[in-house]
C-alpha cells in the first residue's frame, strides 16, 4: 500500500463505516473507540482504522461554553493546526455516527504512561511543543493536561513523534488558557514558526478564503473575531506569553 496522507484518513473516516468498540475510560464525556470501515482514495483494498468518536449527544454541558458545541471546537482545532502547517492534532472531522453527529479523530497507539511529563526538556520535541505550546494560545486552549500529549512510538518503543488531543474547551472569546506547557514563556518565538503565524492569519483575515469559511461553520463570529485578535496580538509581541494573575494551570496537570 502506498504512503497513507493526512487526506487519505480524512477521506476514510468522512465515506467510511463506523464500529463501536467500546466506551474510553476518564472521559468526562462520552467518548467511544470505534472501527472505520473503508477505502482510501484511488485504492480498491479495504481498511479499517481505529478512531475516536465524540457525539454531540454525549456531551456534558459546561457553564461557559454553549452547549452541543464541543465537538465542532475538537474540529476547528485540528483544522487550524492543519491549515498552519503543523500537523499536531490526529486528523479529524465532524460527522454523523452511531450516536448522531459528533467529532470523529484518527487513534494514535501510544503508550498512557508515557505524556508531557516525561519528554519535558527533550530537545528532540522542543519545536513540537513550541508549536504546542503557541497553538494553544492563539485557539485559548482551557485544559492542556500533560496527558494531553501523546507519545507515538516505533517499532523499538522508541518515541517517534508526539500529538496533542482533546480540544472541545478551545476558542472561547475570553481568556482561558490552562496549560502545563509554560516552558517558553517569555521567549522570543522562532522566526519560522512566526512566519508560519503570519501566513495563516492573513488568509484567517481574507473573507472568503477556505480557512474563513470553514471555521465560519464551527465558530460563532466573536470566538472568529477573538481568535484572530489573539493572534494579532502575539504575532505583535513576538514572545510566548507569560502566565497572567489566576488560574494557568488545569487540575489535575495529567
Amino acid at each position: 500500500m502506498n504512503r497513507v496522507t493526512t487526506d487519505d484518513i480524512l477521506y476514510l473516516l468522512s465515506s467510511g463505516e463506523i464500529t463501536l468498540e467500546g466506551v474510553l475510560p476518564w472521559s468526562s464525556n462520552y467518548t467511544f473507540l470505534v472501527t472505520v470501515h473503508g477505502r482510501f482514495p484511488h485504492q480498491d483494498a479495504l481498511v479499517e482504522i481505529p478512531a475516536v468518536y465524540k457525539p454531540r449527544s454525549g456531551e456534558r454541558p459546561l457553564w461557559d461554553f454553549p452547549t452541543g458545541t464541543l465537538s465542532q471546537r475538537e474540529r476547528a482545532a485540528f483544522f487550524v493546526s492543519h491549515a498552519i502547517g503543523w500537523e499536531l492534532i490526529p486528523p479529524t472531522i465532524l460527522r454523523q455516527g452511531p450516536r448522531g453527529i459528533g467529532s470523529l479523530q484518527f487513534f494514535i497507539h501510544h503508550n498512557p504512561e508515557k505524556h508531557y511529563f516525561t519528554i519535558e526538556g527533550d530537545p528532540t520535541f522542543r519545536q513540537q511543543l513550541q508549536q504546542i505550546a503557541l497553538l494553544d494560545i492563539i485557539i485559548n486552549n482551557a485544559d492542556r493536561k500533560g496527558g494531553h500529549i501523546l507519545i507515538e512510538e516505533d517499532e523499538d518503543e522508541q518515541p517517534r513523534r508526539i500529538w496533542a488531543i482533546d480540544h472541545g474547551i478551545c476558542f472561547h472569546a475570553e481568556y482561558k488558557l490552562r496549560t502545563v506547557i509554560w516552558e517558553f514563556a517569555g521567549q522570543p518565538i522562532p522566526e519560522a514558526l512566526l512566519n508560519d503565524l503570519q501566513a495563516f492569519c492573513h488568509q484567517l483575515a481574507t473573507t472568503q478564503s477556505q480557512i474563513r469559511l470553514e471555521l465560519e461553520t464551527l465558530l460563532a463570529p466573536y470566538e472568529i473575531e477573538a481568535f484572530q485578535k489573539r493572534i494579532d496580538n502575539l504575532i505583535a509581541q513576538k514572545k510566548f506569553i507569560v502566565p497572567g494573575p489566576g488560574r494557568h494551570y488545569p487540575w489535575p496537570p495529567v
